[in-house]
């Protein structure tokens, strides 16, 4: 009886007494062998392999619930090698794939056929590619730290071809990393033709009789560096990540056996790659994060930390302004009017004559003076090109009938090949550190087999995808910023859309304000601050006439001031598109002003929002930022909306900013007050607010 309650124990999970949003330095990742398995973990997640009589995940534990996310033994990956499809690893003999007992194992075998398991390495984890940090970059580690595990795979009837499944966990997040790797070792030439990097069997999110409409999924977050075109993540509908059937879990409940609980991770097509003797292919890598909560905070909460941690140079927040022309008169008095309120970049961009693809020496010494012209100053400058969503001719255009754009040139054509030396050239050549790089490419497949760069159909999306990912990396080496408004993030970009309309900034100055808070609002659920930027045409933009024009902004500086001061007050970055951050005295003291305050409360207001009321131009609406790691633990923006100045109590939940006995309130440069925190870490701060007004408390 003592046996078995120790055996009990060692099996049941510890649920961690820290929250780890709250304190991420208490868990740091390990991995170890204990006889015949490799167990990794932080902590927060674990995940053990059994390595004989193969190599086969046995195990998969979210330790902050206590909960299992495994309920089968599956491959650890599959490959399609020459047209014939191998598992990887894995053990059958599962009696029941609903459930796991452990003394099931000792009697499972391997699966016939497959490349077995030939032995590990454990290490750390390194970085994807190199990130060369500027002045905004942040202290965020890179690599992030953490392990890593590789297991290594051969076939009897494939002597030296061999596939290497890597994974890396990461310290004070529930994240495990994941892909493969086949290295051709033999004297022929091999074709990847396809392949799964993960075959997870979870536990079902939902179980129903019937089919429904839509299914709950499992609660793991998937993405991957594999994706294109969206300007917000949305794990559901990644790419690559498919939620499928399992067809041999006949114990389900649903008649149909048609519950999604198994996670495929694979290319929708290709990615047909030839490897020579000697040559190696890498797959995408996956990101698998364990969600504790239900909570869209929390879970939002989660998948922002996640990008903290995986690509930090999103976290990158410089002032941007965009010149809309290209002229060296127009942009050095954008550089002057920057450097003199406190911006710290200048784009030149669409529309403003810039030309990213001009080779001519003149030119580039044109741009070149006023990128040294810019560094003199401290102003970072670059500008503008569009990639897709354009048609270059017969030759050059992918091949498809329906382009994502309506048209595209396909990247692998004589023409991607010069786009791509070009854009290097010309960012040595003239010293360039930003780059907006719009209209990237979205994912289309092309089926000429005229294009140098790729075979046929079957590799073009694959082909297309390294060439744009390679560039967004190389920039990252060299310290290039780039604002690219779809969901690139893991292969280098630092900046998407926040989400808004642009037809919108063409509708009266009163209600661009407001649509901008609600903009912010939904935007920041799942990008932290610096991950998306916002827009404010200084001129009219698409229309709308003078009742939606800042110009002239002296003439408008409530307006202008607005847009400054919840841009700011959100951590938020806006595109401030005009010839001119000021035209007056006047005005440039309202931007130095709000400039100021950005640089003043930077650490804060870069740190996550927790969002409190919706603007619906009813009543009060505000966010609060908090970071348990500052000071300063939270900064609440407050807006009044209607016409008539409002008296309010604002509960304000202030658990993530991680106090939990007092809080110490200022409004503005008020004198400060102490609140206690009820058991649910709220406080409750009674606040006045002007018509069409503001306030904001700093929380220490």
């Amino acid at each position: 009886m003592f046996r078995f309650v120790i055996l009990l124990l060692a099996l049941t999970p510890t649920v961690p007494a820290a929250d780890w949003l709250i304190h991420p330095d208490s868990f740091h990742a390990s991995v170890s062998r204990q006889g015949q398995e490799i167990v990794m973990t932080n902590g927060l997640l674990r995940r053990t392999w059994r390595i004989a009589p193969d190599a086969a995940t046995v195990a998969f534990d979210n330790l902050v619930t206590g909960e299992s996310i495994l309920r089968a033994v599956k491959p650890e990956a599959s490959v399609t090698l020459d047209g014939h499809r191998y598992d990887v690893g894995g053990l059958a003999g599962q009696p029941d794939l609903a459930y796991l007992r452990r003394e099931w194992l000792d009697a499972m075998t391997p699966i016939e056929g497959a490349f077995h398991f030939a032995g590990f390495e454990a290490g750390r984890a390194s970085e994807r590619f190199a990130w060369k940090r500027v002045s905004w970059s942040g202290k965020q580690p890179w690599p992030p730290p953490g392990v890593s595990l590789t297991l290594r795979f051969a076939h009897t009837a494939l002597p030296g071809v061999i596939v290497l499944v890597h994974y890396e966990m990461y310290d004070g997040i529930p994240l495990l990393a994941k892909w493969l790797e086949v290295k051709n070792g033999s004297a022929a030439a091999v074709k990847v033709d396809s392949f799964t990097s993960e075959i997870l069997a979870a536990v079902e999110g939902e179980s129903l009789v019937e089919n429904p409409g839509t299914w709950k999924k499992p609660n793991l977050l998937v993405e991957s560096d594999y994706s294109f075109v969206a300007t917000h993540a949305r794990p559901e509908e990644t790419l690559v990540a498919q939620w499928v059937a399992d067809p041999g879990y006949t114990t389900q409940v649903n008649y149909r056996l048609a519950t999604p609980a198994l996670l495929e991770c694979r290319p929708p097509i290709g990615p047909a790659a030839r490897l020579a003797p000697g040559a190696a292919f890498e797959s995408f890598r996956i990101f698998e994060l364990a969600l504790d909560s239900t909570d869209r905070e929390r879970n939002g909460l989660a998948q922002r930390r996640m990008y903290r941690v995986i690509a930090p140079w999103s976290q990158e927040n410089p002032i941007l302004m965009h010149v809309r022309r290209a002229d060296p008169a127009a942009v050095k008095l954008a550089i002057d009017q920057s450097a003199a309120t406190g911006f710290e970049m200048v784009i030149m961009t669409f529309g403003s004559g810039f030309d990213i693809e001009n080779e001519d020496p003149a030119y580039l010494q044109q741009v070149k003076e006023l990128a040294d012209y810019a560094k003199s100053k401290g102003i970072a400058l670059g500008g503008y090109s569009l990639l897709a969503s354009r048609t270059i001719g017969p030759e050059d255009d992918v091949v498809n009938d329906k382009p994502i754009f309506d048209h595209s040139p396909c990247l692998a054509s004589r023409w991607g090949a010069e786009y791509f030396r070009k854009l290097r050239h010309f960012i040595e050549a003239t010293g360039i550190s930003v780059l907006e790089h719009d209209g990237s490419y979205p994912g289309d497949t092309c089926a000429s087999t005229k294009h140098p760069g790729h075979d046929g159909l079957d590799d073009s999306q694959w082909k297309q995808w390294s060439l744009s990912s390679d560039f967004h990396k190389w920039c990252r080496a060299r310290g290039v910023y780039l604002n690219v408004p779809d969901w690139y993030f893991l292969n280098g970009s630092t900046k998407s859309a926040m989400g808004y309309r642009e037809v919108n900034w063409s509708l009266p100055r009163e209600r661009q304000v407001i649509l901008a808070r609600q903009n912010i609002f939904d935007g920041t659920w799942n990008k932290t601050p610096s991950m998306g930027w916002m827009f404010v045409p200084l001129v009219q933009y698409q229309g709308g006439g003078e009742s939606a024009t800042l110009e002239p902004l002296r003439d408008h500086l409530p307006f202008y001031e607005q847009h400054l001061l919840q841009n700011f007050g959100a951590g938020v970055q806006a595109c401030y598109r005009g010839p001119r951050l000021y035209d007056s005295e006047e005005t440039r003291a309202v931007v130095a002003k709000w400039v100021r305050f950005y640089k003043t409360h930077r650490e804060i207001l870069d740190s996550d929002i927790i969002h409190l009321r919706r603007p619906d131009g009813r009543d009060w609406d505000g966010i609060m930022h908090v970071n348990p790691a500052l000071r300063e633990k939270g900064l609440v923006m407050l807006y009044n909306p209607q016409n008539e100045p409002i008296q309010r109590t604002i509960t304000l939940p202030v658990y993530y900013s991680g106090l939990t006995e007092t809080a110490v309130v200022r409004e503005q440069a008020g004198a400060p007050k102490r609140y206690r925190l009820d058991r649910q870490y709220r406080i409750d701060v009674p606040v006045k607010i002007a018509a069409n007004g503001f306030t904001w408390l700093t929380i220490e």
